[in-house]
């Protein structure tokens, strides 16, 4: 029987190469993991491998926290989660802006209804330690959120010594580090860091959709204290807090922290298909070693940034806090940008990416993380980009920016 036309066709996808900011092409082995029956949220099978996840990405994180979990949804999702459980409204929050999603933690928490402050650098810089602590000072802030690497501008905030100086106020340090998990080190314990929370579909190598985070003994002693266990669900066991009720129930982090405890609080169903990308992206992570894969992360940052420097195009932001994963380069006076990134999608199967606000039309973005931190696929990107270029009619050195990249690899 011929298939209903309404119906469309079967999902077959190009298989492109995903050179761009994120997402990035997934690891064969988390598809496979996708691929496995679906359980029972409380089967003691599917719980086991809750504690497995658990247990998985404490040392992605770098930390010991007992709390450490995933949350279902895209990366935002674990953002939002832990914005609106640290912060309530009216409290004062200074947020570390400088790119697109140092906005965004803005944009959330002004939604939330806290009192907000930030402390501003210039897109392509990072905000000096100094400028936080006087910020802390000036403000009296609860909370200090900032962004670990903005793929937006390619900027890698430098993070030792804040979570100190948040401690020495009376504040808590939320991170996001969704485009640097798994790629370049996390330290939250190091850091002092009360809330870490990331994505798989960048360094991790995994689809959108399922966000690890890990919450400090501290964090979570806050976050209890405004515990309100939705009515069709309290039990005796599980108690109120006297504080102000978090502002959501999907993203109410003393709940679904109820959940992966061994309470298991009937909160949400797991995403189980996710937890078990979640799973095997920690498995590979881990399996590789973090250190090997901190380093083949900076190799493929290195070589990339210099395969485009050998074609004469230039960096965009401060190269000594630079994200591994993520090179910008100015677009080339008189060339089409958005004409050269579709001539790489439908010529070679390439995307590489655009960019956001003061950015747009200005500057390409290539990624080079995960399954894709690889030096073929960096050679094959730079290449690509090279002819078409030449396309383009810029004219460049014809190539040297394959060479010059597999030297950087090596060094």
């Amino acid at each position: 029987m011929a298939l209903d036309s309404r119906l469309f066709g079967e999902i077959d996808p190009p298989q492109r190469l995903l050179m761009g900011p994120g997402p990035v092409n997934a690891h064969p082995r988390v598809l496979r993991a996708m691929a496995a029956d679906l359980l029972g949220q409380f089967d003691p099978e599917m719980t086991g491998y809750m504690n497995e996840v658990m247990a998985l990405y404490r040392p992605i994180f770098g930390t010991q926290n007992q709390w450490t979990m995933l949350i279902d949804g895209t990366a935002r999702a674990a953002i939002e989660a832990g914005l609106v459980s640290l912060a309530a409204p009216g409290d004062k929050v200074l947020v570390l802006n400088f790119g697109r999603f140092g906005l965004l933690l803005t944009e959330i928490l002004s939604r939330i209804g806290a009192e907000i402050a930030t402390v501003d650098v210039p897109w392509g810089e990072v905000v000096p330690l100094e400028a936080i602590g006087e910020a802390i000072a000036r403000t009296g802030a609860k909370v200090v959120a900032t962004v670990h690497g903005d793929t937006s501008t390619t900027m890698a905030q430098p993070l030792d010594g804040l979570g100190a100086l948040c401690r020495d106020a009376g504040a808590l340090l939320y991170v996001d580090a969704t485009a640097t998990i798994g790629g370049m080190e996390i330290a939250a314990d190091r850091w002092g860091a009360d809330v870490v929370t990331g994505g798989l579909q960048k360094c991790l190598g995994g689809p959108s959709g399922s966000s690890p985070i890990t919450i400090s003994n501290r964090a979570a002693e806050h976050i209890f204290a405004r515990r309100h266990v939705e009515q069709g669900i309290r039990r005796d066991d599980i108690v109120d807090g006297g504080g102000v009720r978090i502002g959501s129930n999907y993203f109410d982090l003393a709940m679904i922290m109820d959940y992966w405890s061994e309470k298991r609080l009937n909160h949400h169903t797991e995403a189980t298909t996710m937890l078990y990308a979640a799973r095997e992206c920690a498995r590979v992570v881990l399996g590789e070693g973090l250190e090997a894969r901190f380093a083949r992360h900076a190799a493929a940052g290195r070589a990339m940034s210099a395969g485009l420097k050998a074609m004469g195009l230039t960096l965009f932001g401060d190269d000594r806090h630079r994200m591994t994963n993520v090179t910008p380069a100015y677009i080339p006076d008189g060339v089409d940008g958005e004409r050269v990134r579709s001539a790489m999608r439908e010529n070679f199967e390439i995307e590489i990416g655009t960019a956001f606000g003061p950015l747009t039309g200005k500057v390409w973005r290539f990624g080079a993380m995960g399954y894709n931190a690889m030096k073929h696929k960096v050679l094959i990107t730079l290449g690509a980009l090279e002819a078409c270029l030449v396309a383009e009619g810029f004219k460049l050195p014809v190539g040297e920016a394959v060479p010059a990249a597999l030297r950087a690899w090596g060094e």
